[in-house]
C-alpha cells in the first residue's frame, strides 16, 4: 500500500465529509416530504383504532350560551341521549352505543365543562347543565321527543332535564344514582360515602388530587364500582382497563375540567332545593 501523500489525507477527509452531510441532508429530506399519519384529535384518540366504531359514528361540537359542547353521533332511528357521570365522559357509553346504534340515532353528550366540552357554564347544578343540554338537544339539533338516559350525577342531570321540558321527553332513564331533594337532603346526602364529602370542599380536592389525577381515578375506580368499599363492599376489581383511565385522565386532568367535576359535588345545595 502505497503510503498517502501529506496534502491527499484532509482531501480525502473532506470529500468523505461531504458525501456524509449530502446521505443526511437526502434522507432528512426524504423524511420531511414523506407523507405524514393524519393527525388524530385528542377528543378521537380513545377510538381512532376502532374501524367498525368511527364507521358508525362521528364527532361533533355546538356552541350553546359560550360553551362548546362535545357529542358523539351515530346510529338510525328514534333519538337517545345519553349523560355520563363522574369521573366519565361520553366515552363511559362507548361499550354499549354501537347496539344501541342499531335501532336508535345515538347522542353521547360530554356535560357542559367536562370532557372535551370546552368553556365553563354558568353552574353545574342540576338543573342548569339539564337547560344546556336542552338548548344543544331541542334547539341546535331539533330533537323534540328525546329517551334522556343519564347515569350517576348524569342521572340528575336527566331527571332535571325530563321534570323542566317534559314535552320534549319521550321517555327518561335513571341509573345508579339516588336523587338528592326532599328525601335527601344536602348534608345526609354528603354522608353517604367518604368521597362525597371530599368532592363536595372548596379547592381541597383539586389540592390533593391535582399533581397526579391519574392515579387518583386508578384508586377510585374500585372503591366506587359495584361492591367497592366506598359503600361498604370489599371489591378492590376496577371496572376499567387501564386504557379507559387513561382516556378519562386526559380530560379530568386539565384544571377547569377537574375543578367543574368537583363542582357537580359542591352544587348538591342547589340540587335539592331545585328537585
Amino acid at each position: 500500500m502505497t503510503p498517502a501523500s501529506p496534502h491527499r489525507a484532509p482531501r480525502t477527509a473532506r470529500r468523505a465529509a461531504t458525501a456524509a452531510l449530502a446521505l443526511v441532508l437526502t434522507i432528512g429530506g426524504a423524511a420531511a416530504c414523506a407523507p405524514q399519519g393524519p393527525d388524530v384529535p385528542s377528543y378521537a384518540s380513545a377510538t381512532h383504532d376502532d374501524p367498525e366504531f368511527n364507521r358508525t359514528f362521528r364527532h361533533e361540537f355546538a356552541t350553546v350560551d359560550g360553551v362548546r359542547m362535545h357529542y358523539v353521533k351515530g346510529g338510525k332511528g328514534s333519538p337517545v341521549v345519553l349523560l355520563h357521570g363522574w369521573p366519565q365522559t361520553w366515552y363511559g357509553w362507548w361499550p354499549i352505543m354501537p347496539k344501541l346504534a342499531e335501532h336508535h340515532t345515538v347522542y353521547a353528550l360530554d356535560l357542559p365543562g367536562l370532557g372535551d366540552s370546552g368553556g365553563s357554564p354558568t353552574g353545574y347544578d342540576k338543573a342548569t347543565l339539564a337547560r344546556y343540554v336542552h338548548t344543544l338537544v331541542a334547539g341546535k339539533l331539533g330533537i323534540r321527543h328525546a329517551r334522556v338516559v343519564g347515569h350517576d350525577l348524569g342521572a340528575a342531570v336527566a331527571f332535571q332535564y325530563a321534570a323542566r321540558f317534559p314535552a320534549d321527553t319521550e321517555r327518561l332513564g335513571y341509573l345508579d344514582l339516588p336523587l338528592p331533594g326532599p328525601a335527601m337532603d344536602a348534608r345526609t346526602y354528603r354522608s353517604l360515602s367518604w368521597h362525597i364529602a371530599f368532592h363536595s370542599q372548596r379547592r381541597v380536592p383539586e389540592a390533593v388530587v391535582a399533581d397526579d389525577v391519574r392515579a387518583y381515578l386508578a384508586l377510585f375506580y374500585p372503591q366506587v364500582a359495584f361492591g367497592g368499599t366506598a359503600f361498604g363492599g370489599t371489591s378492590t376489581r376496577s371496572p376499567f382497563t387501564e386504557a379507559e383511565i387513561t382516556e378519562y385522565a386526559r380530560t379530568y386532568g386539565r384544571p377547569d375540567v377537574l375543578s367543574g367535576g368537583f363542582d357537580l359535588y359542591r352544587s348538591l345545595d342547589k340540587d335539592v332545593r331545585d328537585t
